[in-house]
């Protein structure tokens, strides 16, 4: 099994929490961005100290690069840290791969939600209704204020669009 797809099934399961709690309350926990981080590390330095090195390089480019969009409020902080963390444990030909997919998971979440400010409806409290639903109207009144998306569901995606897309060999 490939160093890649290791990571992809480690970094999986943080990258679907990620994105639930994101949906929840628009924060993404700093621990899971460590922990995606240091299980890339640890399977990239498998691969040796040259491999690790590059990812940690390549990681950092992405984060300063990604940090300028997030000074101008363009993306959040926690977004920022959850796509250098998985850049981290990729090679560099897959780190393109996944930052493509991640943009155009995103473009498809900003159409969902352009779309969601039309179709929405006001949503009715319903005292003692289940947390599915409470989390399903607590959306439609963000989508209703334009409230910021959460990008950690494009992220996601972005990662399980690359560990599905892996050859098996």
């Amino acid at each position: 099994m490939s160093t890649t797809l290791m990571f992809l099934l480690v970094a999986a399961p943080l990258l679907a929490y990620a994105a639930l709690r994101d949906v929840m309350t628009r924060l993404i926990p700093d621990g899971v961005s460590l922990a995606i981080a240091a299980a890339g590390f640890s399977l990239r330095l498998f691969e040796g100290w040259a491999a690790a090195a590059t990812s940690v390089g390549l990681a950092a480019v992405v984060f300063c690069s990604l940090l300028l969009l997030a000074m101008r409020g363009l993306l959040g902080g926690g977004d920022v840290k959850l796509i250098a963390a998985t850049t981290m444990g990729l090679p560099p030909p897959d780190v393109w791969t996944f930052i493509v997919a991640t943009v155009l998971a995103g473009g498809i979440l900003g159409v969902a939600y352009l779309i969601g400010r039309r179709v929405v409806s006001r949503p009715r409290r319903t005292p003692g209704a289940s947390i599915l639903r409470r989390v399903v109207a607590l959306e439609a009144w963000r989508v209703r204020r334009r409230g910021p998306l959460p990008y950690a569901v494009a992220i996601a995606a972005g990662g399980m669009f690359l560990l599905f897309s892996i050859p098996r060999a």
